[in-house]
């Protein structure tokens, strides 16, 4: 039989503890069971069929088994050896569960009574529950009932908890809490076992009264720490370093309190706070959510008066190629909510989060991205593609250099060749400073530098649109009115003001107006930010109106001038104005069919698909303009061949 169990054991991954004691139990017993091993399913598995099988011996309850790829996987387990006789201290001592001819008898008493019994026979302290229950083992029935039990003895204690109780309570909490029974929630067949768990423990520590000293109670597995404050305080923190995933590193936890918060503050009042290493894990596996915790979870429970909090959480998880988000735990919906916190600061190291506390939300942590996009080959195109587009862009202003006298006879291509000049050094000049802000470690460590990267490359992307934009006005003006009816010099302000003038202001007002809040820069890179402020609308909305607008244009162009009526003296003009519209028609949707892959990149920010094509276009917008804006054109092709 021990071998049969211990193989049952393997077989169904349950936790080393939880193994061992089953196994020590099977090994003392004398009692003969069936040879058949516990665990395996009777009949043919089929996919969708499931069974229900008893658990092993001096245990109560039974497993339940789905049928899934011809293997039968266990889904839900109610084994447990706690009853309302043996949780009690002074019945454990008489009535080992698991001695050669002890029987542990059938558990009729509900969790109800244990709670009633435990206010009964210790009403001081509730110790007289805590040597029974470190003894079980920390299997899925036993989680269930000292859930149930903690849930109980929070809803009857509405007075009189103090530090006594609370320790051990604490102690109650901290067994099932073992990062060792983590696997185990997730066979509990109640799935709200964890986030009742969480709520029973701040529900309780609410209760708790601080006297004169702080309160703190340091579990391996839960940390609580209280104590008053008043207005008069420079200030509050409550700091923990707490133990993850059995190994010895620790990760720490830090609530701040600022001293303006505590001004609204009426004196005395209390502060508590506790830090969970596991819950987060607990929660992730019992609610078969798709996050991770990347740090301690922080409960607080403030007055009324404080309405915000700083977090910092250190990572579990040092990875810098996933997201972190500030979240809280909605106590109606039962998730985790990006809309209790905001980002303040993040590296590869922590995250600092600015949290607002309330009856909904009492519980903080950081959650970990699991998509992790393939950034070597974006990065590997992103280079290549920049260093590409430079050197194009740079053979283009030469090439422009070297035909400028040939191709700028008339006013009309003057124009035309002032907007292509500009729109290729206003793509260099957000090139080059798209690479620096690429080589900036992030807002972190260098924030102004950032904020100053992040203005130059918004402002003059922001130009090579408005360069397009002021010569689709061009053509506008040439086709509506007549092109000599204003200097030339008002001309070329008209189009500089357009091109640089616009992208200045819209630049400007987007820095001023989200920086002083710490929303202008990405928290991961320099870069305009999205989830905070949606700063990058300042881009993203006039670069899009921009293609629309020119896009009219060529639709425009292309309707007048197939008008049969063109006079000689226009006709030159005309031809000009037809291939500036084709140089449009080419390179607006190109730039705008890049941008618009950008926005579908912040849409849906796991596609990787998304994030290819769109460093692909985005990095060879130069060798566009190069080809398309350049060599394609026949005047120039003329004056090359003449040099």
């Amino acid at each position: 039989m021990t071998h049969t169990l211990l193989l049952y054991c393997l077989v169904f991954l349950l936790p080393t503890e939880s193994c061992r004691t089953l196994y020590q139990a099977a090994s003392k017993s004398k009692e003969k069971v069936p040879a058949r091993p516990y665990g395996v399913c009777n009949g043919v598995c089929t996919d969708n069929s499931q069974c229900t099988q008893p658990c092993p011996p001096d245990t109560q309850g039974n497993m339940g088994f789905s049928c899934r790829k011809k293997t039968w996987h266990k889904i839900t387990d109610t084994c447990r050896t706690l009853n309302a006789v043996n949780i009690f201290e002074e019945d454990s001592q008489l009535v080992q569960p698991f001695e050669d001819n002890i029987k542990i008898s059938v558990y009729t008493g509900k969790s109800e009574t244990i709670s009633d019994m435990l206010l009964q026979k210790c009403p001081t302290d509730l110790s007289c529950v805590i040597r029974g229950i470190q003894q079980s083992p920390r299997i899925p029935g036993n989680i269930a009932i000292i859930v149930q039990l903690l849930h109980n003895i929070s809803t009857a204690l509405w007075t009189g908890v103090d530090e006594e109780k609370m320790r051990s309570y604490s102690t109650i909490a901290n067994h099932i809490l073992n990062s060792k029974s983590i696997f185990n929630w997730t066979f509990i067949p109640d799935r709200n076992s964890s986030y009742i768990l969480l709520h029973s423990v701040n529900s309780f520590a609410r209760r708790l009264f601080i006297d004169k000293y702080p309160v703190d109670i340091p579990d391996v597995f839960i940390h609580t720490m209280g104590t008053t404050i008043s207005g008069d305080n420079i200030g509050k923190n409550f700091t923990f370093s707490m133990r993850v995933n059995d190994t010895s590193n620790e990760v720490t936890g830090r609530v701040l309190i600022s001293r303006d918060e505590l001004w609204k503050v009426p004196s005395p009042s209390q502060v508590i706070s506790i830090a969970f290493p596991t819950i987060g894990a607990i929660l992730e596996a019992s609610l078969l959510e798709n996050v991770t915790i990347n740090g301690l979870v922080l409960s607080v429970i403030l007055p009324k008066e404080l309405k915000r909090i700083s977090l910092i959480f250190e990572k579990i998880s040092k990875s810098e190629e996933r997201r972190t988000q500030c979240v809280g735990w909605h106590s109606v919906e039962n998730r985790w909510d990006q809309q209790a916190c905001k980002m303040i600061q993040e590296n590869s190291q922590q995250a600092v989060c600015k949290c607002r506390p309330s009856k909904l939300f009492t519980s903080f942590s950081i959650l970990m991205s699991p998509h992790i996009l393939e950034s070597l080959i974006l990065t590997y195109i992103t280079y290549i593609g920049l260093g590409i587009s430079i050197c194009s862009l740079i053979l283009c202003l030469s090439i422009e250099v070297l035909v400028w006298s040939q191709v700028t006879k008339t006013e009309i291509t003057y124009l035309r060749h002032v907007c292509i000049v500009n729109i290729a050094a206003t793509l260099l000049m957000a090139d080059v400073w798209f690479i620096v802000a690429s080589f900036l470690s992030g807002p972190i460590t260098h924030h102004n530098g950032c904020v100053a990267a992040t203005f130059f490359v918004h402002l003059f992307y922001l130009s090579v649109f408005f360069w397009m934009f002021a010569k689709a006005l061009l053509i506008l003006y040439g086709i509506v009115i007549v092109f000599h009816t204003l200097p030339k010099s008002i001309l070329v302000a008209s189009l500089f003001s357009v091109g640089y003038g616009c992208p200045l202001v819209i630049a400007a007002i987007t820095v001023a107006a989200t920086e002083p809040g710490k929303g202008y820069l990405r928290p991961e890179a320099c870069w305009l930010n999205w989830d905070m402020t949606r700063a990058l609308l300042a881009f993203v909305v006039p670069a899009l109106a921009i293609v629309v607008v020119n896009l009219i244009t060529v639709t425009l162009v292309i309707v007048k001038t197939q008008r049969p009526a063109i006079s000689n003296s226009m006709f030159q003009e005309v031809r000009a104005i037809v291939r500036i519209s084709k140089n449009i028609a080419i390179l607006t949707p190109l730039l705008g069919l890049t941008w618009g892959f950008g926005v579908a990149t912040v849409i849906n920010d796991r596609s990787l698909a998304f994030h290819i094509i769109f460093s692909l276009l985005n990095a060879f917008q130069g060798f566009f303009i190069l080809v398309f804006g350049t060599i394609l054109d026949p005047k120039i092709r003329e004056a090359l061949k003449g040099r």
